[in-house]
Formats: C-alpha cells, structure tokens, sequence
C-alpha cells in the first residue's frame, strides 16, 4: 500500500520505502518484491525478494508465515510457514528455498521476477550461540538444510567454526553446499545413493569431530534418525543441542494450537506450540517426529 500523505505512515503491509509507524515491533507484514525465482535441482526452487528493512531483522532459525498465489485458479486458504533461507541487508533482500510439491509452493513457483509476495514475520524463536563455542556441528538432510544453512551466517559473524554435515538421497538433491562454504564452513557429503549416509558412518564422522574438539554443540532439522543420533552422542559426550522442527501451522503466532508437540522436560511430558515457542528447540527435551 502507498503511504498515506496526511500521516506519512503505511496504511497496510509495508513495501519497499514505506515509512514504518511501529519499528518497536517484533512482527510485521510486509509487501515484497520478486528478485528472482529459480530452480536450484529438480525438486528445490529459491526465491529472492526485495523488502522493507524491517523485515531484514529475521535471524537463522526464524520464519516468515507466506501468502502464496493460487496455482490453479481456487483459493490457498492458509499461508505457509517457511524458514528463512538467507539474510542479505547490503541488497536489502530475504530468500527462502523451497520445494515444489504443495499447492502452496506449486504457486511460489508461478512468481515472476516484479511480482508482489506477502510475507508475515519474522516469527518464532531461532537458534542462538553461547559465547564460549567455538566450533560447531550442523547435521541436515533434505529441506532441513535450508533452515540450517543460515547457521553459518551466523557462525560467521560470531567468529564460530563449522562443519557442516548434508545429507541427501543422491547428489543432485545436495543442497546448501554453496552457502556453507562461502561462509567459510567445512562440507561432508553423505548420500543415500552410496550408502554414506547411514547411520552408523555418520556416528563415526561425529566421533571424530568429537575426538577433534570440533564440536562443541551439536544442530539439526529434517530427520528423526538424524535427532535421536545426536541426542545420544550428545548426552554420551555432554554436549548441548538444538533442532529446529517441523510442524503444519494455521495461525503462525501461537492462538490456534494446530502446531503443538510433544516435549520431555525433566521427565514429564508437556507440549509446545512449534510457532511460539519455537521452531528452535532444546535437542535433548524434543521426543521427535
């Protein structure tokens, strides 16, 4: 929306120029611009858009809540919630990677470069770094490595090593590759399609960072064999965690409850709602998917 002359404030979602009457604010909405909107492999796509600075204060872990365009002509009801992907505050631009499979992402896809996208957000609560790391472990597979990639953005500016474990059904699915390096991460690649990925060589991969005192925390999202391998090299070897989960949403900012699981805190079970008090978690207390 324009910006009402009498007032000078935005009147809706904020675009690009718009003059933010409530900057004290954690969350807004806001009006992007499609930069680009590109096909990385044959399943994942990764859209840039171009928005108000308010929206450049999401941080790794964090999501934005998307109205996505129809792909078909009937209404998408609900927005999707989707982490973000990477931060660039010199261009003034967010990215998200995503896959095509939903009708939600089926219409991302149908973004052209100048099209507007609503975005709502940054929601949640993302991942954090204690000052006395000094190196450590990321372990993903799937679309879990585009919430985890933003890591080693801040690992960067925190001075903080990584080495950062992908893990993929083949090569042409690895994702993030790319944005790790670039940030000065060490990459290992385990693949389904070789058999690297099981369980056992990724243990053995871990252990040896370990040995090395290359991990001092251990992260990951999109895979519960992933989770209850670092929980138990984790409790072995006393180092603490953090996964980010996955959940259908509705609301996005904790009212409706749709995205509640399950967690054990010192010994009993509770639930927690993804959106709110999340999407990043205490690895040891997360009972998984």
């Amino acid at each position: 929306m324009a910006v009402d002359p009498n007032t000078n404030y935005t009147n809706a979602a904020l675009r690009v120029g718009d003059v933010d009457p409530y900057p004290q604010r954690l969350v807004g909405e806001f009006i992007g611009t499609v930069v680009a909107n590109t096909a990385v492999n044959d399943e994942y796509k990764l859209v840039v858009l171009k928005v108000h600075p308010h929206a450049l204060t999401a941080y790794a872990g964090q999501m934005f809540h998307l109205l996505c365009p129809s792909p078909d002509g009937a209404e998408v009801w609900m927005r999707r919630p989707m982490s973000v992907y990477r931060v660039d505050k010199a261009n003034g631009r967010i990215e998200f990677l995503y896959k095509t499979e939903g009708r939600g992402t089926r219409g991302m896809a149908t973004l052209k470069p100048g099209d507007d996208f609503n975005i709502a957000g940054p929601l949640g609560h993302g991942f954090t770094l204690e000052p006395s790391w000094r190196n450590i472990v990321v372990l993903g597979r799937g679309v879990g490595l585009a919430t985890l990639a933003p890591l080693s953005q801040l690992a960067a500016e925190h001075k903080v090593g990584v080495t950062a474990i992908l893990s993929a059904r083949n090569p042409g699915v690895v994702m993030s590759r790319d944005l790790f390096e670039g940030l000065g991460a060490k990459t290992v690649t385990v693949l389904d399609s070789d058999g690297s990925s099981a369980v056992e060589n990724v243990e053995k991969i871990l252990e040896g960072l370990i040995a090395e005192n290359k991990a001092d925390a251990f992260f990951t999202c999109g895979s519960n064999r992933l989770l209850k391998l670092m929980q138990r090299l984790g409790k072995k070897h006393d180092i603490p965690g953090q996964v980010a989960m996955e959940q259908i949403m509705v609301c996005g900012f904790g009212a409706c409850y749709v995205c509640v699981r399950t967690f054990e805190v010192d010994g009993k079970r509770i639930l927690r709602r993804v959106c709110r008090e999340g999407p990043v978690f205490n690895m040891q207390e997360a009972v998984g998917w």
